[in-house]
């Protein structure tokens, strides 16, 4: 079986109203990395003005003033100039985004064990927790009704 040093990887672009994250965001980051079942590999904080101009900080650059000094983010630049300019059109005018990228530890194993395996991933589908949610809802009424 092949050891690898990382497992999957997801990227999020975090839309948020103000020009970082807020901090119960950064907490919750931190409590998330600390159970060890991801690593932030990157982070970026996209911002773009009213005029549509946009500037990108990477946060090894600004850690203070965005509340990351107790977060370890372990590679930087892994975020592509490219993906930064193909994400920072979902941003609205006057609002910034975290793009992070995050390491599913949890996974390293399967992603391992199923190369070795001469297995491949052929689909891999996210399901965003707002949809998910709604559809528990709705099914759980289903059954009361």
């Amino acid at each position: 079986m092949p050891e690898f040093r990382y497992g999957p990887v997801e990227f999020f672009l975090l839309g948020m109203p103000e020009d970082r994250p807020a901090p119960d965001v950064v907490a919750e980051l931190g409590r998330l990395v600390a159970t060890g079942l991801v690593r932030i590999l990157d982070f970026v904080v996209i911002g773009k003005s009213e005029e549509g101009e946009i500037v990108v900080t990477e946060i090894e650059e600004d850690d203070d003033r965005f509340g990351l000094t107790e977060i370890e983010i372990v590679e930087t630049g892994l975020s592509g100039s490219e993906d930064i300019d193909q994400l920072a059109e979902r941003i609205e005018p006057g609002t910034s985004a975290a793009l992070v990228a995050l390491e599913l530890t949890f996974a390293r194993g399967l992603a391992a064990t199923l190369a070795g395996s001469g297995g491949v991933v052929l689909a891999h589908e996210r399901i965003p927790a707002p949809i998910v949610n709604a559809v528990v809802d709705a099914a759980e009424q289903e059954v009361v009704a």
